[in-house]
């Protein structure tokens, strides 16, 4: 892919800091207002030679941008299906089709432009920019998933409809495979940081370049690895983005040892202390929600509203004498329950939170609670802490998760908590968290929120200046669930049936734009689930989402499926 000569490569430092002066420059100032609730542009970015701009874009750029070699440029109409192929990504993407389909409609006129990126002698990305004919002046990246080489085209097709120019790269490598880290730390560079901010640097050429004048605002949507590296951007690169909506972020090298560490609770399928996937949804889940759900919440719907308050004791379907296997769990698995439950420490020293009571029937039934070590934490062990494609990551112990945490290159744990240059210029982070997340804890956004507040010395208040985090009851990770987890975080988080989802009341991405833009920040957000989480079922029910550490609490008496049944109240425990 990256076949330039050796003579003709500008490094990437050297590279960025004079594409980015460029777009110091010539700056025009423009405006949005708030339209019935929602937000549009004052005027609009007409372009009248569109379509001729998108055929000649691509000649253009390669003269211009050094590095870079632009695959293609193509005008894509409203309403065309793309069917993506191996040359826009690696088989191994369509395992994640939440993320990553195999298809889809694009909503919006577009020009889709292709490139290949150089950022070293030896690494490099593969970026696209989505350039919407209805440009409301927006500029926003999205982020990746997993080890993800993968480009989140679903993101891109969601946030160039809402009229950003939109840019999405591969993190520096090709696959959900962390192989290509290996012994190549240019590689592990990209995806640490280089592939987000390259893609940022250039994405903003690309669009002053295609529209003829600067993005009014920058914007930032990921979640998962894409809401770390939205963390990342705030932390290393704070002009990026003016706005950043950061889902189910987490410390990268933490949570390689805690799906590690998880495995040495669990044991292989046919270990004692091994807990089926049928025991889990079929006895202990039904036992929790005894315990924790209406218990704690007031309203018995399956939905544990603030898993903090669930202490799970399994103690009640321990298996007695005349108990079977299908009704009951034996002494050892009841341990390994309690254990999973537990917060992860190495001796004295805390490393990650606990899997939260109620998360046991999502995602990490497939991965963390499968019987093996989860995929992402086999490469990272194989691929970056130890170099060795052979190593049996079944036999990690306390000597290895030390080693990954003293490890950290590029520091990717992500964790700082000095984030005043980008508060200081007006910047705006909204982070949520599904509170029923089995691959990343919830617990770990709200330890990053406070790790904010005490580095920085902020109140809670001082800190809702800047930095909102939103617990999302019911939400897996980063999409669906038994709550009300549609916020508007995607396609999949599209938040009314055939009609308008852009109300930032009820979409996080547009709450963040209103805040960045008119200053209004978010006191809620309401979330919506869908019949079968089928939007043109209609609506089952919606909820209000608190902003932390307020507490979403039900009044008692009220239509419980209602948003005005509930409300937020201060932790009193």
């Amino acid at each position: 892919m990256f076949s330039r000569k050796r003579s003709s490569f500008i490094p990437v430092p050297l590279l960025l800091p004079v594409l980015a002066a460029s777009l110091s420059m010539s700056c025009t100032t423009y405006s949005s207002t708030l339209v019935a609730g929602h937000l549009t542009s004052s005027s609009g970015y007409p372009v009248a030679d569109f379509d001729s701009k998108c055929s000649s874009i691509a000649s253009q750029l390669n003269s211009s941008i050094p590095n870079a070699t632009v695959r293609f440029a193509e005008l894509v109409t409203q309403g065309t299906n793309i069917t993506f192929t191996d040359s826009d990504r690696d088989p191994s993407c369509i395992a994640q089709p939440f993320f990553l389909p195999a298809s889809l409609i694009v909503r919006a006129d577009i020009c889709r432009i292709s490139l290949d990126v150089q950022t070293s002698e030896r690494s490099g990305i593969h970026m696209e920019t989505w350039l919407p004919r209805n440009w409301t002046g927006r500029f926003l990246s999205t982020g990746n998933g997993g080890l993800g080489g993968c480009i989140q085209f679903a993101d891109m097709a969601y946030t160039s409809s809402l009229g950003f120019a939109t840019v999405g790269a591969n993190n520096g490598h090709d696959g959900f495979s962390g192989r290509p880290f290996l012994n190549n730390s240019d590689v592990l560079e990209d995806f640490a940081y280089r592939s987000v901010h390259t893609g940022v640097v250039l994405g903003k050429e690309i669009t002053k370049t295609f529209y003829g004048h600067e993005h009014t605002k920058s914007y930032f949507l990921g979640c998962s690895t894409g809401g770390r590296q939205g963390l990342k951007s705030i932390q290393d690169f704070p002009e990026d983005f003016d706005g950043v909506v950061a889902g189910a972020p987490a410390n990268q090298v933490k949570l390689m040892d805690d799906f590690s560490y998880i495995f040495s609770l669990t044991g292989t399928p046919d270990a004692s202390s091994f807990v089926p996937k049928e025991a889990w949804v079929n006895i202990v889940h039904p036992d929790l929600l005894k315990q924790c759900d209406k218990v704690i919440d007031g309203v018995e719907d399956g939905i544990i509203e603030d898993p903090h308050l669930c202490n799970y004791d399994p103690s009640g379907i321990v298996c007695s004498g005349d108990s079977n296997a299908t009704s009951c769990i034996t002494p050892e698995q009841a341990d390994t329950v309690r254990k999973v439950f537990s917060p992860f420490f190495i001796g004295d020293e805390f490393i990650f939170p606990r899997l939260v009571p109620g998360s046991e029937t999502g995602d990490g039934l497939r991965s963390v609670l499968a019987g093996d070590v989860a995929p992402f934490s086999v490469d990272w062990f194989k691929f970056v802490v130890n170099s060795d494609p052979n190593l049996d990551a079944k036999t990690l112990g306390p000597s290895d998760w030390k080693k990954c945490i003293a490890q950290d290159p590029f520091n990717i744990s992500t964790f700082k908590g000095d984030i005043s240059a980008f508060k200081n210029r007006g910047g705006k982070l909204l982070s949520y968290h599904g509170q029923v997340d089995s691959l990343i804890s919830p617990e770990s956004s709200e330890i990053y929120y406070d790790h904010v507040s005490s580095t920085m010395d902020l109140s809670t208040s001082q800190m809702d200046d800047f930095y909102r985090h939103f617990r999302i009851s019911g939400m897996f990770h980063c999409f669906t669930g038994p709550g009300a987890w549609n916020v508007g975080q995607g396609l999949l988080g599209d938040t009314s049936p055939g009609s308008d989802y852009t109300d930032p009341e009820k979409n996080i991405l547009m709450a963040t734009v209103r805040w960045v833009e008119e200053g209004t920040a978010p006191e809620t957000i309401e979330g919506t689930k869908f019949v079968n989480d089928t939007n043109s079922l209609g609506v089952e029910f919606s909820r209000k989402h608190c902003r932390f550490p307020l507490r979403n609490t039900y009044d008692g008496v009220g239509d419980s499926t209602k948003p005005e049944s509930w409300s937020c109240q201060p932790v009193s425990d």
